[in-house]
């Protein structure tokens, strides 16, 4: 069985700030690190490599860089990393990121899974991995707890609002993942001292046979960010000295009632 996995590198978005004049993401100085939910992805790779046998390969697109936690998915147990990288590539947005994704997994030959995370926790669209399924034309489950495999078919349980949707789907199938899902393993020391020792192979432009390239780049990108702003505080609270608790809460009940809260 052959799992590829879609992974990528973000700013820790617990130590971003806004700039207050440019209404920008100050970047400097903020660690990356790998996507959570695509690290969820990761372990559901693992899990069904250690219950079935697997080949476990991941993949991220970005510059360099993004290499670092492609060594972070080998040293938890992953067994290839490819980086798909190029000059060409940049100012994609998640159509033309999943497009060229897709291609680049076709590249790689053929699988019987796809994961990736629900969403990025910098952009949060949820939309590239949806995405690659579409251009690949396979099966999507997103928001999957498990999966299970029985021969050439899975089965997977995926949560809904109503409780957990069973689906059953034949291979090929790309499924997305959450913090529902599992929790992610440590990486081993053995592992790690591997990773550092293995080689990740870039994948360029040039790589991808039979690309379009009218749908690659900020040319290709049919998004446009018009522009970003902070939403301004408001501090319209209203402090309520208690002096007689039954009072100052019947009190607190009627301004709720008017004020249509209650």
């Amino acid at each position: 069985m052959n799992i590829v996995v879609c992974i990528k590198q973000v700013p820790d978005t617990t130590e971003i700030k806004i700039d207050p004049v440019k209404n920008t993401l100050i970047r400097q100085g903020v660690p990356s690190i790998m996507n959570p939910f695509d690290k969820n992805a990761l372990e559901c790779a693992l899990q069904l490599k250690d219950e079935y046998g697997a080949n476990v390969t991941v993949i991220s697109m970005g510059p360099n860089q993004a290499k670092k936690v492609l060594r972070e998915a080998l040293s938890m147990g992953a067994d290839e990393a490819y980086l798909v990288t190029d000059r060409a590539f940049g100012g994609s947005d998640t159509y033309a990121t999943s497009y060229i994704l897709s291609k680049a997994i076709e590249k790689l030959g053929p699988f019987d899974i796809i994961l990736g995370g629900k969403q990025a926790i910098d952009g949060d669209t949820g939309q590239t991995a949806p995405s690659i399924a579409e251009h690949l034309g396979v099966t999507r489950i997103t928001n999957i707890l498990d999966i299970k495999v029985d021969g050439n078919k899975c089965i997977v349980n995926r949560q809904v609002e109503e409780g957990v949707q069973i689906i059953e789907s034949k291979f090929p199938i790309l499924c997305t993942a959450t913090k529902e899902t599992n929790k992610p393993r440590y990486a081993t020391i053995k592992n790690k001292i591997k990773s550092l020792k293995a080689e990740i192979e870039e994948i360029h432009l040039d790589d991808i046979d039979n690309i379009d390239k009218s749908k690659i780049g900020l040319k290709g990108s049919p998004t446009r960010v018009k522009s970003t702003f902070t939403p301004k505080r408001k501090s319209n609270g209203e402090f309520i000295e208690v002096v007689d608790p039954k009072i100052t809460a019947k009190n607190l009940i009627n301004s709720l009632v008017e004020a249509k809260l209650l």
